[in-house]
């Protein structure tokens, strides 16, 4: 049986994502997910959230109000949740992990594709496959991912994206929006053993966790459209002066003890973050993924909103 607390946030996700979707992401998801090259269907009325460039003109100085074209594959497209649920997106400093934002944004990108007709599937992953959930249309469905996302309990605590990857070109045979929803740590250096993974932001996990590769993300990039959707928390990329602090890795349960009041040290860490953010932007850059940076704590609307204006000004061109 779920619990009461669990099903009192689901619901408190539901309201305040299905809200936004309705007011305004709903719209900007089907500019930003949307191409102008696709087979004609038929025109039907003009309905609130739909793309203005989509306005048959014709039809609609004939008619005396706006009509829209519609294609075939705006009715079916086929979007994937691939969700990071290793030990990592436990972390939060504040009231909120990087999970609980994970599912958040998860909500808002699922609530919008049904919205537009759309089918939503979900795959949860760490090491391994954890779950996979088939596309499937619809609020309940919806409500189930936001489920699975906050109380699915993994079998692993590391992450493979690789592996999640690989299996999502298996099992989805048509083209597809795979939208990963992952921290991307351990993604691009190897690791520090004097400072946990969890804090060793965009830093790595060393051998165990492996790093992502890009042949793999190519192949993926071929065959669907893959969007990154990065979930980080504050203090993974700024250390706060608390003095000597002992900290548990999240992955592997390694303890270390760091002088936090050494600001050569702070500044040592932020720089490696840095670092090892260019290095995944690069990596995005290389396999032509679109990605977008969100923070626990701090409301990600506009870079949401920012995210879908962007990537709708580069499929016009």
């Amino acid at each position: 049986m779920i619990p009461k607390e669990l099903l009192k946030k689901i619901r408190q996700i539901e309201i305040r994502t299905r809200r936004l979707v309705q007011e305004s992401m709903a719209g900007q998801y089907h500019s930003a997910f949307r191409g102008t090259g696709m087979d004609f269907d038929e025109v039907r009325e003009y309905q609130p959230g739909d793309e203005v460039r989509a306005i048959d003109w014709n039809v609609t100085a004939r008619m005396n109000h706006a009509f829209v074209k519609k294609f075939r594959e705006e009715r079916e497209l086929t979007v994937l949740l691939v969700v990071d649920l290793s030990a990592s997106l436990r972390f939060g400093s504040g009231d909120q992990s990087k999970r609980e934002l994970a599912a958040e944004i998860a909500s808002v990108l699922a609530f919008s594709a049904v919205r537009n007709q759309d089918r939503v599937g979900l795959l949860l992953f760490t090491e391994g496959v954890e779950k996979y959930i088939p596309p499937r249309k619809g609020r309940g469905h919806v409500l189930r991912v936001i489920r699975d996302i906050l109380w699915h309990e993994p079998k692993w605590r590391g992450t493979s994206l690789n592996g999640a990857l690989e299996f999502v070109n298996q099992i989805l045979p048509h083209r597809a929006v795979v939208i990963v929803v992952s921290d991307f740590l351990g993604e691009t250096q190897p690791g520090r053993r004097d400072v946990p993974m969890h804090l060793q932001p965009r830093i790595g996990r060393g051998e165990t966790a492996g790093r992502l590769s890009l042949s793999v993300l190519r192949q993926t990039t071929r065959k669907h459209d893959v969007v990154a959707v990065q979930v980080a928390d504050p203090r993974e990329t700024e250390l706060p002066a608390l003095g000597r602090l002992v900290l548990q890795d999240a992955e592997t349960g390694d303890v270390v003890e760091i002088n936090s009041s050494d600001r050569r040290r702070r500044e040592a860490f932020t720089a490696r973050a840095e670092r090892a953010q260019e290095e995944l932007d690069r990596l995005f850059r290389a396999a032509k993924v679109d990605a977008l940076h969100v923070r626990t704590g701090q409301a990600y609307e506009r870079e949401l909103t920012r995210f879908f204006h962007d990537r709708e000004k580069r499929r016009r061109h």
